[in-house]
């Protein structure tokens, strides 16, 4: 039996009583991932991305581990609301136009001590002070760093569309900006990779660009790492306090931890381990989150129809972005129909084996937008369901 069959057996068996669609999270596997990004972290702390695990459980489980410390959230609404329930580091990854939110808090000091929000241009200070009504709070601020690497002078440019900010100068007169503003303060920077972190340089049947995307990597790493450092010396002469220097994602861990400018790692996908997680070299995890759909349909030989299960993730729309069948092995779309909204036929052999209400075991493409489909996840410790948690959407809360 290879370890895939035996997963399925296990997560078979924990769920013999549950109706699919199911979600489960595996958490002998979410644990020694988390242990993997600790291992590749080098000794500093990797900070959560909470849009990638949208469950308080299990940001709670994983916080509660040696080498992590603080959240990265997605939105201001889910900082305040991660706030009030208790957790005291959230950094907000995105700049807000929630003006409700930051009136709420500038009100409150245990808010505004617990929460720092994202600025990269002098204006959304100028919003966040109108929208404070009377609150007089002091407002932690970050300021992110575009990362992109730029080419023959600009004309080409790699990375994400985010921060306006590139230089060293103009990260540093963001800083004066704030400084020179009352009511507010730099408590640190932040500069994601994503062309570095999110991209798999290993990708099955494309040596041609996988080549390519690690030439492109490698040369990304030097200039950011140059270029990060600069930007944190120019902020430290503004801001001599600066309390962090965020970078990297679960792609970049090890090599972003290896700056010397960095003091902290920003990190979830990798506990989850979606399917775009598996085409890196430089590390591999093990699945741990999944979902099931019910068989309900067997119109013909090698074929069955589950319910459901067109669970798209977002991002530039191609067929990466698509739920892989995962367990039993060896099932495929029909290229004519694909993951449908409310059937999906699946085809392989393995097909003519599946009773009616059997389940079929699907990796969503990325980490914790398979939680805006599900109230709950099943937590599995071997072969038993040992605890059922909600996710944010079945605490009610669906942010973005």
């Amino acid at each position: 039996m290879t370890a895939r069959a035996a997963d399925r057996t296990r997560y078979d068996r924990a769920t013999a009583h549950l109706d699919a669609p199911v979600a489960i999270v595996d958490l002998d596997a979410f644990d020694a991932n988390a242990d993997d990004l600790v291992r590749r972290a080098g000794g500093k702390p990797v900070r959560v991305a909470s849009k990638s695990v949208r469950c308080r459980a299990l940001l709670e489980r994983v916080l509660a581990r040696d080498g992590f410390a603080g959240i990265m959230s997605f939105t201001l609404a889910e900082s305040l609301w991660l706030a009030r329930s208790g957790f005291d580091d959230i950094l907000l990854a995105y700049p807000s136009a929630d003006r409700a939110g930051f009136a709420e808090l500038a009100a409150d000091p245990k808010l505004a001590a617990a929460v720092t929000v994202m600025v990269d241009d002098p204006a959304q200070l100028g919003f966040i002070d109108e929208a404070r009504g009377g609150g007089r709070e002091v407002v932690r601020v970050c300021l992110e760093l575009d990362t992109s690497l730029k080419l023959f002078g600009g004309r080409v440019r790699v990375g994400a569309l985010r921060s306006p900010l590139h230089s060293a100068a103009q990260v540093a007169d963001m800083a004066r900006a704030v400084a020179r503003r009352p009511g507010f303060k730099v408590a640190g920077i932040m500069a994601y990779e994503g062309h570095i972190a999110g991209v798999g340089d290993a990708v099955a049947g494309r040596p041609f660009r996988s080549r390519a995307v690690r030439l492109m990597q490698a040369t990304a790493r030097r200039e950011l790492a140059e270029r990060r450092g600069e930007v944190v010396r120019a902020v430290r002469a503004v801001v001599p306090d600066l309390e962090f220097v965020n970078g990297g994602g679960t792609g970049s861990v090890q090599h972003t931890a290896a700056e010397e400018a960095v003091t902290e790692i920003g990190a979830g996908s990798g506990l989850y381990v979606p399917r775009l997680f598996d085409n890196y070299r430089s590390f591999s995890g093990r699945p741990a989150a999944l979902f099931a759909q019910p068989v309900v349909r067997r119109p013909g030989v090698g074929v069955v129809t589950v319910l459901g299960g067109g669970y798209p993730a977002s991002g530039a729309a191609g067929p990466d972005r698509l739920p892989v069948p995962y367990l039993p092995e060896g099932l495929k779309y029909d290229p004519q129909e694909g993951p449908g909204e409310v059937q999906t036929p699946l085809l392989g052999s393995p097909a003519d084996d599946l009773l009616l209400g059997d389940k079929v075991w699907f990796r969503h493409a990325k980490a914790g937008e398979l939680c805006e489909r599900f109230d709950v996840l099943h937590l599995i410790e071997g072969d038993a369901v040992t605890a059922t948690v909600p996710t944010y959407r079945g605490e009610g809360h669906t942010f973005l």
